[in-house]
């Protein structure tokens, strides 16, 4: 059995940024053509007239105050409000695929090794833009790495149910370094039209490097995986092949993301809270030791409560890491991003927790010490 490392990240951000004002006066601007469009109906109460967002009742109910995108403007027009992301032939790299061999390649360049070292990739994110050909071994062509490659979907948890899968690859001799890529366009699954969610994702991509810890100079030592899975329809998206199948008149709005967020509220902070202290009494940490939390970046009020529940107090700025503010929910890469801004003061020792969870529902967590 070999111990395994996460050896070095990477982090791809998009150029263009939506603030909260700029959402909602697209938002607005589409409710008010809605209404006016209907204002029979609604007066016949026939249907239940669109009420307004407002960028103070976004940053209440989420900490989000802006959120990249690959593209803005379709989002930003009332009679669009998606991206537009055009089709690319097939002998062009896809845009999932770019997005992750550019966050990879600075993993790679910090990391500081050839690519010949990676022996596998894995390529784990909430939705995949093709069944097959896999991304990852998209990505594995495009990067020039020999060995295997698979794409795996755990939503907001596949960050770490990655690692813990590169992480048994090297605990089993499979290959002494796997690269973990984590490309996330949200906005391509966002509802854009509705109130209690169109703010909620961003775009980003993330890359972790997991090597064997006798290859590996520094780097953090993985002290313990843990992932747990359990049945929800609370958060769901239901685009899949088999749409087309399905007679017509079928509605649209389930075929993209939809959550009931009060009950995933109540459900996945004690979920996740317990599951945390559980896992480090296990492997005998004290979880209010830990230096910092690098928790999913979903929602901002969710993560303020786990943080309480597991440092046992309120964390002190800085233990309990908020990117969400910036970057919005990314899905799979909100932990990694939050990992890769926020560690470079740690000595030799010291320990964090990688968190996610999400739909499924799902979690995991991912122990660190900073060798």
């Amino acid at each position: 059995m070999h111990q395994a490392v996460i050896a070095a990240t990477g982090l791809f951000t998009p150029s263009q940024s939506i603030s909260n004002t700029e959402l909602v006066d697209t938002f607005n601007a589409y409710v008010e053509r809605f209404n006016a469009a209907n204002a029979e109906a609604i007066a016949a109460g026939e249907l239940q007239p669109l009420a307004p967002s407002s960028p103070e009742f976004i940053e209440k109910a989420s900490g989000i105050k802006s959120r990249f995108v690959v593209d803005k403007t379709g989002i930003l027009d009332p009679e669009i409000m998606r991206p537009i992301i055009p089709e690319r032939p097939n002998e062009e790299i896809s845009v999932l695929a770019e997005i992750a061999v550019n966050a990879a390649r600075e993993a790679i360049a910090r990391w500081g090794k050839p690519v010949s070292e990676i022996g596998a990739v894995l390529c784990a994110a909430s939705n995949m833009q093709r069944p097959y050909p896999a991304m990852a071994i998209e990505v594995q062509q495009a990067l020039g790495i020999e060995g295997f490659a698979f794409d795996m979907n755990v939503a907001c948890s596949s960050a770490t149910f990655g690692i813990k899968t590169a992480a048994d690859f090297i605990a089993a001799g499979s290959t002494k370094a796997v690269l973990m890529v984590n490309p996330e366009i949200c906005s391509g699954h966002l509802n854009f039209c509705d109130r209690d969610s169109h703010f909620i994702f961003g775009d980003v991509a993330t890359a972790v490097i997991v090597e064997r810890a006798d290859q590996a100079a520094g780097g953090w030592e993985i002290l313990g995986t843990r992932l747990k899975t359990q049945f929800s329809n609370n958060i769901r998206n239901n685009f899949g092949f088999l749409n087309r199948a399905a007679p017509d008149g079928v509605a649209a709005k389930d075929k993209l993301f939809v959550q009931e967020g009060r009950k995933v509220f109540r459900e996945v902070v004690p979920m996740v809270s317990e599951m945390i202290v559980e896992h480090a009494a296990d492997i005998g940490l004290d979880p209010t030791s830990l230096k910092r939390l690098w928790l999913h970046q979903a929602n901002i009020n969710m993560n303020e409560m786990i943080g309480r529940k597991v440092l046992g107090r309120d964390p002190e700025p800085g233990e309990n890491v908020i990117i969400l503010d910036e970057y919005a929910n990314t899905s799979s890469a909100g932990s990694i991003i939050a990992f890769h801004k926020a560690n470079e003061d740690f000595q030799a020792g010291e320990t964090g927790l990688i968190c996610s969870f999400g739909a499924g529902y799902s979690a995991g967590t991912v122990f660190v010490r900073k060798r």
